[in-house]
């Protein structure tokens, strides 16, 4: 959550006034950068968790992520691309009716 209102913040003061504004293109841009953040940082720890969960190729964590280290930086990223697709359409979704609903209901 806090990811896409800090973005939501920045980008406002970076573009208020300019082409996109607190809009429905304003939300999907911030939305989008959300969810490709979310992606890129809990990749990592979701291959590794896949990995220990997969069988008894890895006695622990630390080894797991010594052998995928051993693999190279970007086998920490295998299947970035499907779990991107996966979240990106859902946080863009949700950001943007969340977004929808402050205006219908206002804080008081």
């Amino acid at each position: 959550y806090e990811c896409s209102v800090v973005i939501k913040q920045w980008y406002q003061r970076r573009v208020r006034g300019e082409v996109i504004g607190d809009n429905t293109a304003g939300h999907f841009t911030c939305s989008f950068i959300a969810g490709t953040a979310a992606t890129v940082i809990t990749q990592p720890f979701d291959v590794v968790k896949t990995r220990v969960m997969q069988g008894s190729r890895y006695s622990g964590v630390i080894q797991c992520i010594v052998a995928t280290a051993k693999e190279g930086p970007m086998s920490f990223f295998k299947g970035f691309v499907p779990a991107w697709i996966r979240l990106s359409p859902q946080t863009i979704l949700t950001w943007i009716l969340l977004e929808k609903l402050r205006k219908v209901f206002p804080a008081s």
